[in-house]
């Protein structure tokens, strides 16, 4: 019976560590995202700033 479930464990490991790559690779490409839109609010209000323009609003986005 041992033998059963070490055969099933390797059998599943596989399938866990791919699920861990692409939660990994998704999380970094959601944390770079956000990241970016954070970076790119940052200089576009400051360039309105310079302008004299008002902070850009969420309706307006």
């Amino acid at each position: 019976m041992d033998e059963w479930w070490v055969s099933a464990l390797w059998a599943i490991l596989p399938t866990i560590v791919v699920l861990g790559l692409f939660f990994y690779v998704l999380r970094s490409a959601v944390r770079a995202d956000r990241n970016e839109r954070r970076a790119y609010a940052k200089i576009e209000a400051e360039e309105r700033a310079k302008r004299g323009m008002p902070p850009a609003t969420a309706a307006s986005e």
